[in-house]
């Protein structure tokens, strides 16, 4: 099993919590897993993605060049993974903020409107969430139990509280890749 995953979005939209949070959720299924950020010059607002490799067998690098799945938060990001998701892979992408349509034939979308979602739930810090449950939904790469330990353990005390929230947020991302 090889699971190769680019989250992206803009600083503070939370894609590169994500990313740690399912690399963790990997670790703890004793798979390797490997998270690698990348920030914007800007602290907030700049593009910031992750790549996240989990595997059963070594991995060899960290870096994703073309990635089996693209998880995407805002418009940059969405034109500029689209083009690099390898061929037959697939690509989850908040249609709340990206007002492009896809353009090629050869990978599968999800339209997860995940903004609109998560102001459904009262918050709108779960949106990002929302996104992981749909690609955990879709791939089931890790169980969504080991998701929510990887979210308590990055979260740490004092921060138990949002904990069933974000199990919401994360089951309705499932609901959506399971349709």
């Amino acid at each position: 099993m090889l699971k190769e995953v680019i989250f992206s979005g803009f600083g503070g939209q939370g894609a590169l919590l994500i990313g740690q949070v399912l690399a963790m959720a990997g670790v703890i299924e004793d798979l390797n897993a490997t998270y690698r950020p990348t920030y914007g010059f800007e602290k907030r607002g700049g593009v910031a993605f992750c790549d996240v490799i989990l595997s059963d067998e070594e991995i060899g690098t960290p870096v994703i060049e073309n990635p089996e799945v693209a998880v995407i938060m805002d418009e940059a990001s969405f034109k500029r993974f689209e083009p690099l998701v390898k061929k037959g892979g697939a690509m989850f992408y908040n249609t709340s903020l990206i007002s492009s349509k896809p353009t090629r034939d050869d990978i599968e979308y999800f339209e997860v409107p995940c903004n609109d979602m998560a102001k459904e739930l009262g918050n709108d810090k779960v949106a990002n969430m929302i996104l992981l449950g749909a690609y955990v939904g879709y791939s089931k790469a890790v169980a969504m139990d080991s998701v929510e330990a990887g979210l308590k353990a990055k979260l740490g005390h004092g921060k138990e509280k949002t904990i069933p929230l974000n199990r919401k947020a994360l089951e309705m991302g499932a609901a959506i890749a399971a349709k």
